[in-house]
């Protein structure tokens, strides 16, 4: 299966908390799967870090790049193609953040690993 992660899910990845639920766990031991984190992820992790409301165990420029590398995560590019399909998702939460990666798992038929049901009352995937 290929997977997104949701950018809850990767902090609780990359700075354990046991907050990752049993499936979540079991998923993410399992070899076969293909794990993505998208730039919408990356950019929200940059944007609270900045404004203080994620610590970071360094720098946001370093950290990240090193998370993708050490959790073997693809980057999911944002295309203008998610873009537009984030605008066309029902309008049912208004988060951007969560409706553009919403709109990445079902342009590219991904399951998206979030605790956060509003992703599926989007239409997208979602596993927990």
């Amino acid at each position: 299966m290929r997977f997104l992660l949701d950018t809850c899910a990767f902090i609780w990845l990359a700075m354990p908390q046991d907050k990752l639920s049993p499936l979540a766990c079991e998923l993410l031991d399992e070899a076969g799967h293909e794990w993505f984190l998208s730039d919408v992820s990356q950019w929200e992790v940059v944007m609270k870090h900045s404004s203080g409301k994620l610590p970071l165990p360094g720098d946001a420029r370093e950290w990240l790049p090193s998370q993708l590398e050490f959790h073997r995560l693809e980057r999911l590019r944002l295309e203008s193609d998610a873009i537009y399909r984030s605008g066309e998702l029902p309008r049912v939460h208004p988060d951007p953040f969560d409706r553009l990666i919403a709109a990445q798992a079902i342009t590219h038929g991904m399951t998206i690993l979030s605790p956060d049901t509003p992703l599926s009352m989007l239409g997208a995937s979602r596993m927990w």
